[in-house]
């Protein structure tokens, strides 16, 4: 039986809420999708208790500091929280620091504002505070504006401390439920790259064949496939950010503590994310010629042909990542024996597509169609793929030797 008919899958609907649908499917599984909807959540919750504390409790005067300052916190690792919340509260604190010496000295008129910006714009360049840098000349702009509303001198260096305090309570109230509510170092490890990338393609992937393998191709669908696998460059970058920040996140993630193991080395994982990398931009272009040529080719038996060899094709590739999609260090030396089998299995389907191309005339004969651009696309994908699952035996290899050694 064929891949793309032992898989079972049939063509998906192509309407917005079927859409909407299989995004939410999507994010069932460790992933782009579950990942975003797992941030939307703690932000949500970090927000809202931060309201209560500044609202509620402090009934603070300008209390959307407290959620605000709670949102930003919520990032991709808790190392990267710890590590933002300290620059955030630091930019913060020099631009109220700034308003608070410039507003003591020369009060508060036009010459008082452009000076406090002036100074909070200089203090905002420093290389330390990073991204946070814009927040110094954000938060003195707004110290300025309750300075000057405030009832005298007294009341406004109170209500000064009092965003410094919300800034605090905010940032402390976000990086804690990052650290409790499902700590995200299993989004953000080195392995989790590799397999949140992976199930990215093979979810394209596994969307891709049925369609073909039935010569469905309308535009709105090759155009979905298109926007997707533009997409995986965003969970390229994740999974390289993950690579480079996993040991960090180990650190400081108590997961580490509730595991009982030892940390992960993930050695030779960046350089797999990398030929990902390149294989995301392989189908990239295959989704760019099949959304711009292939639906107005002219039906008949050759097109047919064509179209199901190559969704065999796919779906033997959709194997493949599915297996990375499920990448485990310690069953790597197992994982890599499989992968070996599929990659020859992917090999022998793109070979009986490349042979079969030749007797296909209307690849033959029109170097303007879209078969022969899918067709080189193939054996560059084929190329990719073989080199990634090399690329693994290798780090399988150093493992062992390293096993040995100790």
């Amino acid at each position: 039986m064929r891949p793309s008919e032992r898989s079972g899958r049939r063509p998906a609907s192509t309407g917005r809420w079927s859409r909407v649908k299989q995004w939410l499917l999507r994010a069932r599984s460790e992933g782009y999708e579950r990942s975003t909807l797992l941030l939307i959540v703690k932000s949500t919750l970090a927000a809202s208790l931060a309201w209560i504390v500044s609202y509620t409790v402090l009934q603070a005067s300008a209390p959307a500091f407290a959620p605000f300052s709670a949102v930003l916190m919520i990032q991709v690792t808790i190392y990267q929280s710890v590590a933002q919340s300290l620059r955030y509260v630091a930019a913060v604190s020099a631009g109220v620091a700034v308003q608070g010496v410039v507003g003591f000295l020369a009060g508060s008129g036009v010459a008082a504002f452009a000076a406090v910006t002036l100074i909070a714009l200089t203090i905002g360049r420093w290389p330390r505070l990073g991204t946070q840098g814009s927040q110094v000349v954000t938060a003195a702009l707004f110290a300025f504006a309750i300075y000057v509303t405030s009832a005298g001198a007294l009341d406004g260096a109170a209500q000064l401390g009092q965003i410094l305090l919300l800034v605090l309570i905010g940032c402390g109230i976000g990086v804690l439920v990052n650290l409790v509510v499902m700590p995200p170092m299993r989004f953000r490890s080195a392995e989790y790259g590799v397999r949140s990338l992976s199930h990215a393609m093979c979810g394209l992937l596994s969307d891709m064949h049925p369609p073909l393998r039935e010569g469905d191709l309308d535009q709105e669908r090759t155009g979905q496939w298109r926007y997707r696998a533009n997409r995986l460059g965003t969970t390229v970058a994740q999974a390289q950010s993950a690579v480079r920040t996993a040991k960090e996140s180990v650190y400081y993630n108590p997961g580490r503590l509730l595991r009982r193991r030892r940390s992960p080395s993930f050695s030779g994982y960046a350089s797999v994310v990398d030929a990902l990398d390149r294989i995301s931009y392989q189908l990239a272009s295959v989704t760019r010629t099949l959304d711009q040529s292939a639906p107005h080719t002219r039906e008949g038996p050759q097109r047919t042909e064509f179209l199901r060899l190559y969704a065999d094709f796919l779906a033997a590739l959709a194997e493949i990542a599915e297996a990375f999609s499920e990448v485990d260090e310690d069953r790597l030396v197992e994982q890599a024996r499989h992968l070996d089998s599929l990659t020859e299995q992917s090999g022998e389907y793109e070979k009986r597509l490349s042979e079969r191309a030749e007797h296909i005339e209307l690849v033959v004969t029109d170097g303007s169609s879209p078969y022969g651009i899918l067709l080189v696309e193939a054996g560059r994908l084929q190329e990719e793929f073989e080199y990634t699952t090399g690329l693994l035996h290798r780090s399988v290899d150093r493992k062992l030797s390293s096993g040995s050694s100790g």
